[in-house]
């Protein structure tokens, strides 16, 4: 294979000469460099490096050279994977007003100045960063483990998504393809399916846990009292994490599926303070747990809080399986899913080109195809502008009349060609019988259905909370968001009544040194930067709890 091309455009020849060569000195040993000074032959150049299949990383253009907005856009439709950066004349005025719309409508992800100075104080870490993000969805992953199963099992949809959210690299073989029955055979033909393959080792239909083992992941716990529990790794549990480790808390951190919760499924989160360039939702995720590590924390992925009940002075949290957990306190931070959408015959296609949630493992797989959402809000713009790479058109349905979602997403994806928005549309039929083959769609107001072919549907519409595993005496509302400090009832009959004189802390629940943050909580603000919040509450919280005078 070719190496990967980075393309600078910019009509000023000692410019563009310099930064061809300061990029060539440290990123020549693994990236062919092409120069032009013409847009217009740039374009061209581009447009066959495509046809050839060869894979354009980055596309770095001076601003005024990129003229209009078009040119910009059909670099994007050329080659939807590549990066954009536009390079910017230091204290021009001009420039900076074309860079914010630039940067708004998504037409770029970055941008540098010119002059950039010494390259190594931000010329090569910008695109360094840059490649690094590009080289992980768009490079093939030596596999780390491989999955033989059903090809449209919901049990391996599920697996491959668990491991792209832990980092994993996966190579998912169905068990009926030629590849997929000599590695069977190789093995023996291994028990039930799915299995799951790691070096010379084999689980037939593992549990995550046994996953997790296999890999030598950290599911049992150190042992002893704790003084912090965390149950979840959202951003409101690694958040606490964090801080609670740093304060000198010894900290727990419990978490089923995979660090960064609802959000690690993000494929890019433009909005979070002091990421420019956006960065991924798993890759937030990873940060902030190497960061909680880093500061004494202690993680266990992939294991399930299944009970909590009080000790005398003390917490216990049961994990399935029967390990227990001593804690001096909890902090309840385990999220929510999102809600079933109720269409006839929808369930028995989950996993089946039927997902609820990004799946960005599944976008890949989807080129050249028609794929629909269900939703209006932010996590639903950030999988159809990612999906757009890859799917030939990418349809958002909307029940309502108008999206939810931030601005600069609208805005995003009201450029993208390949994206529709149908507003006052909702799902109403799914067909397929080994797949999904075609969903049925309804315009308010219209007595008939619109029948149309679809390669996948995502479905991310509203959510609940993940508070059943809870006891009774722990106060929710309705819908089972969990009451926090001022809303706990203290005056309420029954054994769910506050039992102390002093008022709840903040986001102390209704059992005293049990806590929640983020979106399990009543009211919570439904934002990444919200619960890393409330996990930097909930610390100082549980700090006061422990040290009263």
């Amino acid at each position: 294979m070719s190496q990967p091309i980075l393309f600078l455009v910019d009509e000023d020849a000692a410019t563009l000469a310099s930064l061809a060569a300061v990029l060539e000195r440290r990123f020549g040993a693994d990236y062919r460099i092409l120069t032009e000074g013409s847009r217009a032959s740039a374009l061209d150049r581009i447009e066959e490096a495509c046809e050839r299949g060869e894979k354009i990383a980055l596309v770095v253009v001076d601003l005024s050279t990129s003229g209009s907005p078009d040119w910009l856009d059909r670099v994007r439709e050329l080659c939807p994977a590549a990066s954009r950066c536009v390079l910017v004349r230091y204290a021009d005025a001009s420039d900076y007003t074309r860079l914010r719309r630039t940067l708004a409508l998504g037409q770029a992800e970055t941008f540098l100045l010119k002059p950039w100075g010494h390259p190594e104080e931000r010329l090569y870490p910008v695109v360094s960063e840059i490649l690094g993000s590009w080289a992980r969805t768009s490079l093939p992953q030596p596999a780390i483990v491989r999955i033989v199963g059903e090809r449209w099992s919901p049990r391996c949809a599920e697996l491959r998504d668990l491991a792209a959210r832990n980092s994993v690299a996966c190579e998912f073989l169905p068990h009926d393809s030629d590849e997929g029955r000599r590695l069977l055979d190789d093995l023996g033909h291994p028990g039930r399916l799915p299995a799951v393959i790691f070096r010379d080792r084999v689980l037939n239909d593992p549990t995550n846990a046994e996953i997790a083992e296999m890999l030598g992941g950290h599911i049992e716990p150190d042992g002893g009292l704790y003084d912090f529990a965390v149950v979840g790794a959202g951003p409101a549990g690694l958040s606490a994490a964090v801080y609670g480790a740093a304060d000198g808390l010894r900290t727990l951190v419990i978490e089923s599926k995979a660090p960064g919760g609802q959000a690690g499924t993000s494929s890019m989160i433009r909005n979070y303070l002091g990421f420019p360039r956006g960065i991924s939702g798993a890759d937030l995720a990873a940060r902030a747990q190497e960061q909680g590590i880093s500061l004494g924390a202690e993680f266990l992925i992939m294991r399930e809080v299944v009970g909590l009940a009080r000790q005398g002075d003390e917490w216990s949290l049961t994990l399935a399986g029967s390990t227990a957990v001593r804690t001096r306190t909890v902090l309840v931070a385990s999220g929510v899913s999102y809600n079933r959408l109720e269409v006839e015959g929808l369930d028995a296609l989950v996993g089946k080109g039927v997902f609820y949630g990004a799946a960005t493992a599944e976008a890949p797989a989807l080129a050249g195809q028609d794929v629909f959402l269900v939703g209006a809000g932010n996590s639903a713009g950030q999988a159809a502008a990612y999906l757009a790479r890859y799917a030939s058109t990418v349809t958002l349905l909307v029940r309502s009349a108008s999206l939810s979602m931030s601005d600069y997403l609208v805005k995003q994806l009201r450029r993208l060609d390949n994206v529709r928005i149908r507003l006052d549309t909702a799902l109403v039929g799914v067909h397929g019988r080994l797949r999904l083959e075609a969903i049925e769609m309804r315009e308010k107001g219209k007595e008939t259905a619109e029948r149309i072919r679809a390669g996948a549907l995502f479905v991310m519409i509203g959510a609940g909370p993940h508070t059943a595993w809870l006891p009774t005496p722990v106060q929710r509302d309705p819908q089972g968001y969990i009451l926090t400090g001022p809303n706990v009832v203290r005056a309420a009959p029954g054994e769910s009544a506050w039992p102390l004189a002093r008022a709840p802390l903040p986001l102390e629940t209704s059992l005293p040194g049990v806590f929640a943050a983020g979106d399990v909580r009543y009211r919570a603000t439904r934002r990444v930067s919200a619960a890393v919040a409330d996990g930097a509450i909930a610390v100082r919280s549980v700090w006061d709890y422990l040290n009263p005078d």
